[in-house]
């Protein structure tokens, strides 16, 4: 897989950058970096970058609201970088989109199997190209879900962009409608075994997941908290 994707770093730290550039080439993917944020949008408007390499500490752009712009803007995998390793921080960094988060000082075999990870979620995202498949796809509440596609479509019928970790989870919730799931089983269906797992990272998926599909989070309708059990899905889901 390594060898047919482009990966961007935005490190302003030459030594870092450079390790980054060797560990991650000589692992067969081709790797564009830069010191700063200018530059990035030019590289993103070409379309082949796979997966995007952000340090939180930039000298002209703060990283997070860079990450929070790459995503709404584009369909890739984000990595942040940080020297700031403060849980809170971690969650701010997925809230706003990123679909890992490392922490300064890193071994390079962590950031090629982050790297390898989030890849092979974008992966699983891709829409599947066999000829004379069955679509499958569910409506709840003026939303269809298309499970063949991947994809989540308004009651316009306009695609509503969602990470790889909120598209799985969505996913969950729909074809486990009305059952109550608890964190666990939540982190089970969403993370692979090399993914971060922590029971927050759930609460931040779905409180995201939530702005996006209009469910008020201080009364939702559709994904209900079940005290001291977790989650379920009350929406009416119909196969569309």
């Amino acid at each position: 897989m390594a060898l047919s994707k482009n990966l961007a770093i935005v490190e302003d730290d030459a030594d870092i950058r450079a390790l980054l550039e060797r560990c991650l080439g000589a692992d067969g993917y081709r790797v564009t970096s830069m010191p700063a944020a200018a530059g990035l949008d030019e590289v993103l408007a070409g379309g082949d970058i796979d997966l995007v390499i952000v340090d939180v500490g930039l000298p002209d752009a703060d990283g997070l609201a860079l990450t929070r712009r790459i995503r709404q803007d584009h369909d890739l995998g984000i990595i942040i970088v940080s020297g700031r390793g403060d849980l809170t921080d971690r969650i701010v960094g997925l809230e706003i989109g990123a679909d890992d988060y490392i922490t300064k000082p890193f071994e390079p075999r962590e950031v090629l199997a982050r790297v390898r990870s989030v890849l092979r979620r974008a992966e699983r995202r891709k829409p599947a190209k066999e000829a004379g498949e069955p679509r499958r796809r569910f409506a709840f509440h003026g939303w269809t879900i298309d499970l063949t596609s991947q994809s989540l479509i308004d009651a316009d019928g306009a695609p509503v962009a969602l990470t790889s970790g909120e598209y799985k989870l969505l996913e969950t919730f729909v074809t486990h409608a009305n059952r109550v799931l608890s964190r666990d089983q939540l982190l089970d269906f969403v993370c692979t075994n090399d993914a971060p797992a922590f029971d927050r990272s759930i609460d931040v998926r779905i409180g995201r997941l939530r702005r996006k599909i209009g469910d008020n989070s201080a009364k939702p309708s559709l994904i209900k908290t079940v005290r001291n059990g977790g989650y379920m899905f009350a929406g009416a889901v119909t196969a569309a």
